[in-house]
């Protein structure tokens, strides 16, 4: 089984955009449902699909399959539920650990968060100073939901 297991926090500042170029990204959710997600992405010109289970934690099942990028581009244009999320995403090494972070726009436009996919929940790492409150558990920020109710409503 694939396991993922990711802490989510808020960034400040623009210090983090002058240590990597962001790559665009568009997802849209076939399904997102509590005890699972589907979710299709294009990653410039890659295409995935994406099952999540159910978030314990920090922790969560997730599998990620290449699919065709021309497949993904119909199934977010036909089948996904709107709106979609685009953000570009910066990969930052810092305390020997990769952190993502997005920049959201549309309807999320403002949002930026910082993730760090960790191979133990209880480890330990180094924050970047731009990185700032967590908000790991807090469900508004699951991707997921801001399609349901984006940033620039809350």
């Amino acid at each position: 089984m694939g396991k993922e297991i990711e802490r989510k926090f808020l960034v400040r500042g623009d210090e983090w955009r002058k240590l990597a170029l962001g790559v665009p990204y568009r997802q849209g959710y076939l399904s997102t449902v509590k005890e699972r997600t589907v979710r299709v992405r294009t990653v410039g010109q890659e295409g995935f699909l994406t099952i999540k289970g159910i978030t314990t934690g920090a922790s969560r099942a997730e599998y990620e399959y290449p699919i065709p990028c021309s497949d993904a581009s119909e199934l977010l244009s036909n089948l996904c539920e709107k709106p979609l999320i685009e953000k570009n995403r910066y990969k930052i090494a810092h305390g020997g650990l990769v952190w993502e972070v997005d920049e959201f726009f549309g309807d999320n436009q403002g949002l930026i968060v910082a993730e760090v996919e960790l191979t133990d929940e209880g480890q330990t790492f180094d924050r970047p100073p731009w990185v700032h409150d967590e908000v790991t558990g807090d469900p508004r920020y699951f991707n997921s939901n801001l399609i349901k109710k984006p940033f620039t409503r809350w």
